[in-house]
């Protein structure tokens, strides 16, 4: 089984979508921008130790309200130029007119970045908090996607959420709000976090009965310690699912094997996800590349018995 070698080196042309279409499932690893020296060196630490894995891409988050912007647009560039990895940048519509997202559309583009992930973000601060459109703005994500199409020739991923965005009324509508991104012009989706492969598998599902052939990567964080669990809903939307959880709980006062039970999970899930054919695997690193190399390790191990 390949597990996401990309088809040409990431130091050339291609884009997520040429990768999507031609290297088989891909393989993939998400950082932040720091705010410390010590973020900053842990960052450069965990990069270089997951290079010669050769991921097909890696994704450079963007701050809430579009804290992080320039650090976004500055280690893209950065790992653009300094690196063998194919950069993809986030790109958010809080508290930005249109003329300041073409502003960093346009500095993505100076540096030769062609991948951009277009989200519509959360308000700083309060994720849950109200919703207020810049006044010289964009209200949704599917109007960044037009957007971001209309200034550059991009590649370009939008969000999916295996349980529905904790803003949507429903599955049903938060299967369409899916929809309408991928059909402004979007090339692949992401999915946020989740625990269990079948969270993943009914996503897809209704997708594809919605009409909508977007490819959807599967993103996926390993548990090593009891506040991922703590944390989940924040960064799913859904709660941890409660099976696993009582799995975690019986073994937390130990977090060696916190941690292993998490990337033993991980791998387990992952390999499910690529038997069932998944397009690609993207990791939420939070800037440490331990725990991503030993599941990306477990599955090459399973790829060759």
């Amino acid at each position: 089984m390949a597990l996401g070698l990309p088809s040409t080196l990431p130091g050339g042309h291609s884009t997520i979508g040429d990768l999507l279409r031609t290297a088989g499932p891909t393989f993939s690893f998400e950082f932040f921008p720091p705010k410390t020296e010590e973020g900053v060196r842990q960052l450069w630490l965990a990069v270089r130790q997951l290079e010669p894995l050769r991921p097909s891409f890696v994704s450079i988050t963007y701050g809430a309200g579009g804290s992080t912007r320039d650090n976004t647009v500055l280690l893209t560039e950065r790992v653009a130029t300094e690196t063998t990895l194919l950069p993809m940048a986030h790109l958010t519509a809080v508290n930005h007119s249109v003329a300041e997202l073409r502003h960093v559309i346009g500095r993505l583009a100076a540096v030769g970045v062609r991948n951009i992930l277009a989200l519509r973000g959360d308000p700083p601060g309060d994720p849950m908090g109200e919703w207020v459109r810049h006044p010289d703005g964009v209200n949704y994500a599917d109007d960044l996607v037009r957007l971001v199409r209309k200034w550059g020739e991009f590649c370009v991923g939008v969000a999916a959420f295996p349980y529905k965005h904790p803003r949507s009324p429903d599955i049903a509508t938060d299967t369409e709000y899916f929809v309408a991104k991928c059909r402004a012009g979007a090339d692949f989706a992401i999915t946020q976090m989740f625990f269990e492969a079948d969270a993943y598998l009914r996503l897809r599902d209704r997708v594809a009965a919605a009409g909508c052939e977007t490819p959807v990567l599967a993103g996926v964080m390993p548990v090593t310690m009891m506040s991922t669990i703590e944390r989940s809903e924040q960064f799913s939307g859904a709660p941890f699912p409660s099976g696993l959880a009582a799995r975690f709980e019986r073994i937390a006062d130990d977090p060696a094997a916190v941690r292993q039970l998490g990337v033993e999970q991980a791998s387990q899930m992952c390999a499910r996800l690529l038997a069932e054919g998944v397009p690609g695997i993207h990791f939420y690193t939070l800037n440490r590349s331990t725990a991503t190399r030993e599941v990306w390790q477990n599955l090459a191990l399973s790829a060759r018995v």
